[in-house]
């Protein structure tokens, strides 16, 4: 928990008493590498904070899978849109890597927020850093091309480039891993 505490203290310094409330309502929970976290069909319960590991967003297909996003460690995930509606998740989560979180169930983050004022904040904070994150992405798949999406990647987010299979990469910039290779090889 200490990573999680060490998160929120960076945007605000927490009063003991509401950091042992907010504490003692998240449990750590291990996922092996390639087990699904949260199912496609499935309501997301859970808000998680990666202590370690690596996890990948994608939507599930018969041919291909539609990878969009990668959370590492100590950032927080879920499939949020589920997660806030209540509804079916219409992609999955899954663990690429051996992977271990501390997670908050809905029921238990609603307590938080009812009964501290910081929760309310917090999750304010957290809101919006999904919010940004998602605005990005969506505007470099409209602004850029292929390339310069990997030449993105390569400068802003290394840790994808090297720590990520080369097909998640691929569909996560939206080319095929063919298309990758030329890409690499055009700019190596």
């Amino acid at each position: 928990m200490g990573y999680v505490r060490e998160y929120y203290e960076r945007i605000v310094k927490l009063v003991e008493a509401d950091w042992q409330y907010i504490s003692s309502c998240f449990e750590r929970k291990s996922f092996a590498k390639g087990e699904v976290i949260t199912a496609k069909g499935q309501v997301e319960n859970y808000l998680s904070f990666v202590e370690v590991g690596i996890i990948r967003h994608y939507v599930p297909g018969e041919d291909n899978d539609l990878t969009f996003s990668f959370c590492f460690e100590k950032e927080f995930t879920c499939a949020y849109d589920s997660f806030l509606t209540r509804l079916p998740s219409e992609y999955e989560l899954q663990a690429l890597a051996d992977t271990t979180v501390w997670r908050i169930s809905f029921d238990d983050l609603q307590k938080v927020y009812a009964n501290t004022q910081v929760g309310n904040y917090l999750g304010r904070i957290a809101a919006e850093k999904l919010f940004l994150a998602k605005s990005k992405r969506e505007l470099s798949l409209l602004k850029y091309t292929a390339k310069e999406r990997y030449l993105q990647l390569f400068y802003q987010q290394p840790n994808i480039v090297r720590q990520i299979p080369l097909k998640y990469v691929a569909s996560y910039i939206g080319v095929t891993p063919q298309g990758l290779s030329r890409i690499r090889r055009q700019i190596s």
